[in-house]
């Protein structure tokens, strides 16, 4: 994480995380096939306690499109505190490397679930929406974020831009949904 921070995704090099952490390059060799596989296992490890983060405090929002905003206002802000860790951790999400299908199915699993949760606010279910429409507003959404992430990263837009973005793709799904 230091590496990536310090210097982006270039840096993360498997023997100067061997350095770093001060163990042998083999023993790093052992555990990871490649710098996408450390990044990929920092992020499942970052969406893990985001998912924690968020079962403890699933959002007060009157309603789903409130809570929904205040979080991607909140993750945007923290991957916005550590910009070349996040654009590594997103970069190696699209890297295509055969051997992090799992942990990047993973990773999107968790994510959906964690949209769900602030969706539901600590519910069973929205009260308005079917299981299945929610979850299919979770997967939009987590693709719409990606996307516009991807697009901060690569200076595209600023991040006031990635959240008024994805609050206005969450209002018309919701609205659609809702007349559907």
């Amino acid at each position: 994480m230091e590496l990536a921070e310090r210097d982006g995704y270039d840096a993360v090099r498997l023997r100067d995380v061997a350095e770093q952490a001060e163990v042998a390059l083999g023993t790093v060799y052992r555990r990871y096939s490649c710098k996408e596989d450390i990044l990929a296992s920092v992020l499942n490890r970052q969406v893990s306690m985001l998912k924690q983060t968020v079962e403890d405090n699933p959002g007060t929002g009157a309603t789903p499109e409130d809570r929904l905003g205040d979080f991607f206002e909140q993750i945007t802000s923290v991957l916005a505190a550590a910009p070349k860790l996040s654009g590594a951790m997103l970069r190696t999400v699209a890297s295509g490397v055969p051997e992090l299908v799992e942990r990047v199915s993973r990773y999107r699993g968790e994510m959906t679930s964690i949209l769900l949760m602030v969706m539901r606010g600590g519910e069973e279910t929205t009260t308005d929406l079917t299981a299945e429409q929610e979850e299919v507003l979770a997967s939009v959404l987590q693709d719409v974020l990606f996307a516009a992430l991807v697009g901060w990263t690569g200076g595209l837009h600023d991040t006031a831009h990635v959240v008024a973005h994805l609050n206005e793709t969450t209002q018309l799904l919701f609205r659609g949904a809702r007349s559907a």
